[in-house]
C-alpha cells in the first residue's frame, strides 16, 4: 500500500488493500517455483484427505499447516525482494538473511510432512 493510501478510510482502503494482497498472490505463484510446488504437494493431499475421508479435525489441522506454509514461501519471497532491492551484490550479510528465511520455510515444511504422516498413516493402514 502506498503513502498516500494511508490517508484513505473505510471501505475503499480495505479493497485496495485486498487488492495489492492479491497481485501479491499472483506473483508469488506466477514467478516462484517453490509456491508452485506447495500448491500441487497441498492439492494432491486435500484430494488424498478427501479420498481417505478423514475426520473435520484432521482437515482443520491440515487447512493450518497449508496454510502456514503458503504464509511462509510468501514472506520468504518478500525477505528474497527486499534483499534484492537493497542491494545487487553479493555481500554475505544479504546472503545470511535470505538463507535465514529460506530455512524457516524448510523447518516448518519438516513439521508438516511428520504432522501429514501423523495423520495420514492412520488412515492408509485401515485401507489395508
Amino acid at each position: 500500500m502506498g503513502l498516500h493510501d494511508r490517508n484513505q478510510k473505510g471501505f475503499k482502503r480495505l479493497l485496495r488493500s485486498f487488492m495489492f494482497a492479491t497481485q501479491g498472490l499472483i506473483f508469488v505463484v506466477k514467478h516462484e517455483q517453490n509456491m508452485q510446488i506447495h500448491l500441487i504437494i497441498a492439492g494432491v493431499t486435500l484430494v488424498s484427505a478427501y479420498l481417505l475421508s478423514l475426520p473435520l479435525v484432521q482437515w482443520m489441522i491440515l487447512l493450518l499447516v497449508i496454510a502456514g506454509m503458503f504464509s511462509l514461501e510468501i514472506m520468504n519471497t518478500a525477505v528474497e525482494r527486499t534483499v534484492d532491492l537493497i542491494t545487487e551484490e553479493f555481500h554475505p550479510l544479504a546472503k545470511r538473511a535470505k538463507d535465514i528465511a529460506a530455512a524457516a520455510v524448510f523447518v516448518y515444511c519438516i513439521f508438516a510432512v511428520i504432522i501429514g504422516v501423523i495423520l495420514f498413516v492412520p488412515a492408509l493402514i485401515k485401507l489395508l
